[in-house]
């Protein structure tokens, strides 16, 4: 009798939690001049070019036309961003050969000689650069017939968009290896940089220089677990500090959910593709009690189709009660600090159970992986939203605002003028008072309603730079 009461419980909560999701009603709007009015005259020596060349009095005019512009600009760097992921693919996936993976030291060696030696390669540069190139025939053989792999469609039909026929090994091979030397100047690029800005000897400057690093580069969708786990201890000094009240976060925004196609800490392609951080937000918000299961609402905001139609599809299963199974995989030598590995450990004790993770194959390396089936009723609470935060926002009725705000590796695709057009973005869309938790610096102007009001450094591991620096920014209650 106590199983039938509680089975039904559960069953009425799950109807009440979809009920919720559904009836969640938004409409993109545009940022629109004047509101860009104020960005714009502070920025007036950096504007874009076709800003920059009009009058102020002809901004507005041209405004429309512009954001429509950028924003198909910004949505066509997605493509490079998947041709990113292709070759993290290419380095260290274990679905399409047995060939071993190229470690980041072999990367690191690659870029070295390809600056200083080119044509006479250390041994070991020359032995990583056949692993690279046997690794690009193995992948090329299995984009020609890739079956049900779903990595593998999605990377054929990336090969097919860049003109290039799938049956054609040899040109697809030229085209693979010429991405993996793309990527390698890239990050030499990157390092030099963040060198330079290092030297300067100040650290807020030296963020500032990360926060903005990527802004030529395509966007990318993957993904990983360490960053929620800085989220996590933000959260919960915040908390702890009496600015964020128990129960007080309903209504949650994800800018760049992510998709892990190529997991971003190691490239592990052993499991079925997968979101985290939405799951992760609303486990950490559970477990720190900020909110209650059954007033929660979670909604993404992201560019790509393939992410927005991965959580579709998800709420869409999760609405016939089907599960999701998140994967999380660790690689005992990366020396993760003993709380970051308890983070791994406990994740999903709050919205799931765990099980059996999949088998972890040979080439793979001495990973373990833990796995955690997600209840549907929280999976069916994530609901999708084709927005760029550059130029696009939800309009929200008042008092409908959200509580929380989270944006991490997002801002740094984008340069000092389109971060501050994307806050504006996000202080619109914040209630007075609610947070922006993001791992990048934001320029705060005179007129913005969103200042920082304290940051956590939190560290992942004993290698040099791994951890993140996350800001708390918040919107003026007051106004």
């Amino acid at each position: 009798m106590k199983r039938a009461v509680r089975w039904l419980a559960l069953s009425l909560l799950t109807l009440s939690l979809l009920a919720q999701a559904q009836t969640l009603q938004w409409r993109v709007t545009s940022l629109t001049y004047d509101e860009a009015k104020p960005i714009l005259q502070a920025m007036s020596e950096i504007l874009p070019v076709e800003l920059r060349a009009v009058t102020p009095s002809e901004r507005a005019s041209v405004w429309p036309k512009w954001v429509a512009q950028r924003d198909a600009e910004i949505r066509a760097r997605l493509l490079q961003g998947d041709e990113d992921s292709l070759v993290n693919f290419l380095l260290f996936g274990t679905s399409f050969t047995r060939r071993p993976r190229v470690t980041l030291q072999a990367l690191a060696q690659l870029g070295r000689n390809k600056d200083q030696a080119p044509a006479n390669p250390s041994a070991d540069a020359a032995a990583s650069l056949a692993v690279v190139q046997a690794r690009a025939d193995d992948l090329a053989r299995a984009l020609a017939a890739p079956g049900e792999n779903e990595r593998l469609l999605v990377a054929r039909r990336l090969v097919e968009k860049k003109g290039h026929q799938p049956s054609n090994r040899a040109q697809v091979k030229e085209y693979l290896l010429a991405g993996v030397a793309r990527v390698l100047d890239e990050q030499a690029t990157y390092a030099k940089v963040l060198e330079s800005a290092r030297l300067l000897g100040n650290a807020t400057e030296e963020f500032i220089e990360r926060s903005k690093l990527y802004r030529h580069r395509g966007l990318s969708s993957d993904t990983s677990l360490l960053p929620n786990f800085a989220l996590e201890q933000s959260l919960a000094t915040i908390k702890a500090r009496g600015l964020l009240a128990p129960g007080s976060v309903r209504r949650v925004a994800i800018i760049g959910p992510g998709l892990d196609f190529t997991d971003k800490q190691d490239g592990y392609d052993f499991y079925p593709p997968q979101t985290i951080q939405p799951f992760a937000i609303m486990d950490t918000l559970l477990r720190l009690s900020l909110a209650r299961l059954e007033a929660l609402q979670l909604t993404t905001f992201d560019l790509s189709p393939r992410v927005n139609d991965h959580l579709r599809r998800a709420q869409q299963r999760a609405q016939r009660g089907l599960s999701y199974v998140v994967q999380l995989p660790r690689d005992p030598q990366a020396t993760w600090r003993p709380e970051a590995i308890a983070y791994w450990a406990s994740f999903g004790d709050r919205i799931g159970t765990s099980v059996p993770p999949v088998a972890v194959p040979a080439g793979a390396g001495e990973v373990k992986v833990r796995a955690v089936r997600l209840r549907p009723a929280i999976v069916s609470l994530v609901t999708p939203a084709d927005v760029n935060i550059v130029l696009q926002r939800l309009d929200l009725p008042a008092g409908a605002g959200f509580d929380l705000i989270i944006a991490t590796n997002i801002f740094v695709y984008y340069d000092v003028f389109e971060q501050s057009l994307a806050a504006a973005n996000v202080e619109r869309m914040l209630r007075p008072g609610g947070f922006l938790l993001s791992n990048n610096a934001l320029l705060e102007l005179p007129h913005s309603r969103l200042h920082s009001i304290g940051y956590q450094t939190t560290v992942y591991s004993d290698r040099p730079n791994d951890g993140d620096h996350t800001v708390w920014y918040q919107r003026s209650p007051s106004r």
